[in-house]
């Protein structure tokens, strides 16, 4: 495994958000008695990141001896992945989220709940159409007198055009209810550990690492939603004089903010990678209910998604080796979908109707990723006060959801299983072989 280092962030030069004249007083950050400080990194994904990453970090918590992930020394979480690591921050455990998320048996004080991500953003739209008269009457005028082209009235009417389809304002209200409730905190400062959201300031494309000094004035439920507001979808977040739109768009991880409080250990969790079918036989990737044979068969929708999946995922392994070469003193352990699993792959990102199925997936296919690693984990994890529990990583009855079908198992999954045996049927025959040759 790659050692994960870390360098500081880029300078950026955009003006902070104002920081607060009186600044509470935070409790003391604690960490583990004999241990080197273990941090964990989010990345985004939409529904089906914040969904993988809830089954996965269920797998982790139970078979990890000595994590307890709602008290890790550090936290970074970006887009998807910031609302994961604001409810952690805020003692929220992922069985927790599972139970109120995944089985839908929480109430108003769920950290993610699907109504409140497709609230139409009217008053974009009514801001923007007010300015329809005007424009069309200034655009005609210069058409008609020769002063611009139809492709420029074109463009000057795209102005109208809202900047994001569903508003953002429910979002960050529920937030601020949740972190708001008893035992939480929607203020960074008041945090016993660090945590930080990252978004992209939209002016000057500068990472905003809200939660680190002079960042860590605004509310966590406001950052997060910054962090989450994917350009097209969501408006941009203003906050002070600035807007700020998804975190992705710089980083897939932006791990690197948790190297300055001297972390040994990250965990890192990616929940978007890129599909190898070279190594699947067709109808393995479906469209909805259609079988595709090659991923080109599937059109723009999975053309699209290899090709978002490609960007953000080489960002990710540049990353890691940066931060191999230059801090190799800290450990990575990085956890995503297997690249050959076309259930992951043929899942649509923003669906929430299958979220129990993936789900129960995801923490499956993680058990089953710390059985193949476990030997190189243990010697990663060992020293910094954390074991492998091989009970729980043995026991086939173990489910995270309870009523969730189950995937039937991946080509990969069942293909060394065959090769096995046909491996031990071809010795027996060589063995016949060999004593049927061998001298009386």
């Amino acid at each position: 495994m790659p050692a994960l280092m870390a360098t500081p962030l880029s300078p950026d030069t955009s003006p902070r958000p104002r920081a607060s004249r009186k600044r509470p007083a935070a409790p003391a950050r604690t960490r583990r008695h004999g241990a080197r400080a273990v941090g964990l990194a989010l990345a985004g994904g939409g529904p089906l990141g914040a969904i993988w990453e809830i089954g996965a970090l269920c797998a982790l918590e139970e078979a990890l001896v000595g994590v307890d992930f709602t008290r890790m020394d550090g936290y970074v979480g970006i887009s998807a992945g910031a609302f994961i690591a604001a409810g952690l921050a805020n003692g929220m455990a992922p069985r927790q989220m599972c139970t109120a998320f995944i089985e839908n048996e929480g109430g108003d004080d769920d950290l993610i709940h699907p109504s409140i991500f497709v609230h139409p953003a009217w008053r974009e739209l009514a801001g923007r159409l007010r300015r329809l008269p005007s424009l069309v009457a200034q655009s005609a005028v210069r058409f008609a007198l020769g002063q611009a082209s139809g492709v420029e009235v074109i463009e000057r009417l795209g102005r109208v055009l809202p900047t994001g389809v569903f508003s953002n304002a429910p979002i960050e209200a529920h937030l601020r209810r949740v972190f708001s409730a008893p035992g939480r905190t929607d203020d960074f400062r008041a945090l016993p550990r660090r945590l930080v959201l990252v978004a992209t300031d939209l002016d000057t494309g500068a990472v905003a690492p809200f939660g680190l000094p002079g960042w860590d004035d605004v509310p966590i439920s406001r950052a997060v939603t910054a962090s989450a507001a994917l350009p097209g979808l969501y408006p941009p977040v203003r906050i002070g004089e600035r807007h700020y739109v998804d975190g992705a768009l710089k980083k897939t991880l932006h791990a690197r903010v948790l190297l300055d409080q001297d972390i040994g250990l990250v965990l890192c969790l990616n929940p978007l990678v890129p599909f190898d079918a070279t190594y699947a036989p067709t109808h393995t990737v479906r469209l909805g209910t259609d079988p595709i044979p090659r991923l080109i068969e599937g059109g723009l929708p999975l053309v699209a998604s290899q090709s978002f999946r490609s960007l953000i995922h080489s960002r990710l392994e540049l990353g890691m080796k940066g931060y191999g070469l230059s801090h190799p003193h800290v450990d990575i352990a990085l956890f995503e979908p297997d690249h050959r699993d076309p259930e992951m792959f043929g899942a649509n990102t923003f669906s929430y109707s299958a979220r129990r199925q993936l789900a129960e997936h995801a923490y499956q296919s993680t058990r089953k990723t710390l059985r193949t690693r476990r030997r190189a984990l243990r010697a990663m994890f060992e020293p910094h006060g954390i074991g492998i529990a091989d009970a729980v990583l043995e026991d086939p009855s173990r489910r995270l959801v309870t009523d969730a079908p189950r995937l039937a198992p991946a080509w990969h999954d069942v293909a060394p299983d065959r090769l096995g045996g046909a491996l031990r049927r071809l010795g027996g025959v060589l063995d016949e072989l060999e004593s049927s040759l061998r001298p009386a």
